[in-house]
């Protein structure tokens, strides 16, 4: 019994193994506190207070600062550098590489440290601004789009429509960077729109959102491998079964898939923009020196005005309608048409939904701001000149994609070749961004799967690309209009999380931060949050503390979701109209050899 008792006034049983006094060490260090650590909490635990994801994300932001705070160099937004200083791992207190701590296991996150904890948070954070500025304007469906929603609205509603959307995503990304920084740090990280949802109303606006992208995100890629399935087709003059194209390009995504980080995709980005513009320069180039392509005439804007004649060759001479445009709306009894029309203009600004994702994967969140400003600019200009331009030429006969309306055949093999390329880029994004959402959020949440930074976690990625990429091309060949599955998409989901949600998030943040006050907020030391009021009453002392300048904004932000609510609605109806025409027989489907386009 003495020596027993020598051995434990010692320091402790020797028969222990070694492994287990490191993890008790660990669980000492983790329990020097009262409060629960944010590792050992469960994934979207719903007992986390705004308080505690507030303090932790301006602990995080100063950690930031400390490193640089964000780049003032305007050539960095355009010409990115591979040796970008940003946060970086830190060593003390963590023994193990955080790229392979399992974070989704609850067990493993009982032995991890806290520095461990947020090196594993710290190890996704590789994006730069340039990168972020490529990602966004990569967006391949926004430009190619556009010609045909201004052939469908006319140039002055097209004009003022497509005005007005980019002021408004712009203000929208505003918006949701604001969010993030407020509640995103290293030790509760944002992965995805949905957290965000979460962290403000609860679980079941996280479903919601998580729903919606999935949805948006399958038939984005789906939407790109039947646009390059046209494309393919017409480069091989209609010879090869369209099917067969589309299969091509889907077998394609399963290879381009493979690329996990958005730093590496911001690489692939920055080509694909640069092609993009080539392919607007040609085809802008093929529509200003030859006649429309009249083969496409059934994928035409033309054709869903009236009876659709002005697109139809004259049965006696065979001649082929004159190009013409117009100053107001084509066809004001259209009234389906015009609407789905617009919704082609609100598909050039889906990329909001991945706002959060991007940011998630900076080292610097404080520059996602500079990049998606110069992103927006960059895309209203040079996608306003190319749908002018177009719907200028082509009229009536103008088709979505817009590139498929050129009727040299010279011009279109050189067009559908770049935008193949970018398309496969853009699709491979939304693939990336896809698939991490899905993986995230029922993979990790339901089955406790590992990281996707865990050796494990990679080969799932690699099994799950092809299974993606293959559901996302049966659900768009099953559609067989292109227009109506892209007015769908904008409708349903694009319209929202670009013009709905990002007010409805900001402004119940702006009022959770203004409700803070003295005495009041989370207390690390015990783990607790001290509030001297709630409910109702806590709501509206909020909005009582806005301060003028964001009471102002969060007033348009009530009626901008409402407007955007309105909107929504009147596409889903007119795309709902679309399809169910479409369904008639008007259009083929992809699940036959014969295109679309081949008349």
């Amino acid at each position: 019994m003495s020596k027993l008792g020598s051995l434990a006034l010692d320091g402790g049983d020797p028969r222990l193994h070694e492994k287990e006094h490191e993890n008790m060490d660990i669980l000492a260090a983790n329990d020097m506190s009262s409060g629960i650590r944010p590792q050992h909490r469960r994934l979207h635990d719903p007992t986390v207070t705004f308080e505690e994801y507030y303090h932790y994300a301006q602990k995080t932001r100063e950690e930031e600062d400390t490193f640089g705070g964000k780049e003032t160099g305007i050539m960095s937004i355009f010409f990115p550098s591979k040796n970008d200083s940003g946060v970086q791992q830190i060593a003390e207190n963590g023994s193990k590489d955080a790229t392979q701590i399992n974070t989704t296991d609850e067990a493993s996150r009982m032995m991890v440290t806290d520095e461990e904890w947020t090196n594993a948070s710290r190890a996704l954070r590789t994006a730069t601004r340039g990168a972020i500025f490529y990602l966004i304007t990569t967006d391949i469906l926004g430009p190619f789009g556009l010609p045909y929603a201004v052939a469908s609205m006319g140039w002055g509603p097209g004009i003022a429509l497509y005005t007005v959307f980019a002021g408004l995503a712009g203000y929208s990304g505003y918006l949701l960077w604001v969010t993030f920084m407020g509640l995103d740090s290293y030790q509760f990280p944002i992965h995805s729109f949905g957290d965000i949802g979460f962290r403000l109303y609860g679980p079941w606006l996280r479903y919601l959102f998580n729903i919606l992208q999935s949805i948006q995100l399958l038939l984005n890629v789906g939407l790109i491998v039947m646009g390059n399935g046209m494309a393919l087709s017409q480069v091989a003059k209609f010879k090869v079964c369209f099917i067969v194209c589309c299969v091509i390009w889907a077998a394609a995504g399963f290879a381009l898939g493979q690329v996990r980080t958005l730093q590496k995709f911001g690489w692939l980005a920055n080509v694909a923009v640069w092609l993009n513009l080539l392919c607007m320069f040609v085809s802008m180039g093929g529509a200003a020196h030859s006649d429309p392509n009249y083969s496409a005439h059934n994928q035409a804007a033309g054709a869903s005005f009236g009876d659709g004649s002005s697109v139809q060759p004259n049965p006696l001479t065979g001649a082929w309608p004159a190009v013409h445009t117009s100053g107001g709306l084509p066809d004001p009894s259209n009234f389906i048409g015009t609407v789905s029309g617009a919704m082609q203009a609100v598909f050039a600004y889906g990329g909001s939904m991945i706002f959060p994702e991007f940011m998630a994967e900076m080292k610097r969140p404080r520059d996602f701001l500079t990049a998606m400003w110069a992103a927006q600019a960059f895309i209203y200009v040079t996608y306003m000149l190319y749908g002018l331009f177009i719907y200028g030429y082509q009229g009536q006969y103008t088709v979505n994609p817009a590139y498929l309306g050129v009727s040299k055949y010279g011009l279109q093999t050189a067009g559908n070749v770049m935008a193949m390329v970018t398309g496969l880029i853009a699709g491979g994004l939304y693939g990336n961004i896809g698939v991490k959402v899905i993986y995230n959020n029922i993979f990790v949440e339901m089955f406790h799967a590992p990281p996707l930074t865990h050796r494990a976690g990679k080969f799932l990625w690699v099994a799950i690309i092809p299974v993606y990429w293959g559901i996302a091309f049966i659900l768009a060949a099953s559609i067989p209009s292109f227009g109506g599955l892209t007015a769908v998409v904008a409708a349903f989901c694009i319209l929202h999380f670009t013009y709905s949600f990002p007010p409805m998030l900001a402004t119940l943040f702006w009022i959770k931060e203004a409700a803070l006050q003295e005495g009041e907020g989370f207390d690390p030391a015990t783990g607790n949050t001290i509030r001297h009021d709630s409910g109702i009453k806590r709501l509206v002392r909020g909005c009582m503390s806005l301060k003028p300048k964001i009471l102002m904004m969060s007033v348009f932000n009530v009626f901008y979701f409402l407007g955007a609510l309105a909107l929504a609605g009147l596409g889903a109806y007119s795309a709902i109209e679309v399809l169910k025409d479409a369904y008639k027989g008007k259009v083929s489907t992809a699940f036959t050899c014969h295109s679309p386009l081949d008349g």
